[in-house]
């Protein structure tokens, strides 16, 4: 639902998704989400998905760099709170594929709108990393607020 304010159109959303991967253009997402959930008197869902280990050549897990344990992992998600400590909020920790998830929670969850980051990667990091802010655009049933690096910089 959109309201028209001085501002322009916002949008009053009382459910916001915010998921992070606890990188700086998340924390930059994080104030729009609050400000999001704030004028819609909302809340936030704080959600981190973590990817499980890959089979790699003859079928032993490769982790790449050594992940923290799920408990640091949990840990690092209750640090991230809403910007305005009046916004109420959760925090959901799952593991999957982060698209997947993000959708999946989004619809569970009845959110109104998903604001994320994206890494803005194109040519062939793309290619080969995928966006998972693309996949959640196009899948997800709600509308899906996305901020680039260019936007959390302040740059034009």
């Amino acid at each position: 639902q959109c309201f028209e304010s001085k501002k322009g159109i916002a949008m009053q959303a009382k459910r916001v998704l915010f998921p992070t991967d606890y990188s700086h253009l998340s924390d930059s997402a994080l104030r729009y989400a609050t400000t999001l959930a704030r004028e819609g008197n909302g809340s936030l869902i704080i959600v981190h998905v973590e990817e499980p280990p890959i089979a790699y050549g003859g079928g032993e897990m490769y982790y790449g760099i050594p992940d923290p344990d799920r408990a640091e992992v949990r840990r690092m998600l209750e640090q991230v709170k809403p910007t305005d400590p009046a916004v109420p909020y959760v925090h959901r920790l799952v593991m999957g594929n982060p698209a997947d998830e993000i959708v999946r929670l989004a619809e569970e969850e009845n959110a109104d709108l998903i604001v994320m980051a994206t890494h803005g990667r194109t040519g062939i990091g793309r290619v080969l990393m995928g966006s998972v802010a693309e996949a959640v655009v196009r899948r997800a049933k709600c509308p899906v607020f996305t901020l680039k690096p260019s936007d959390a910089a302040g740059k034009k």
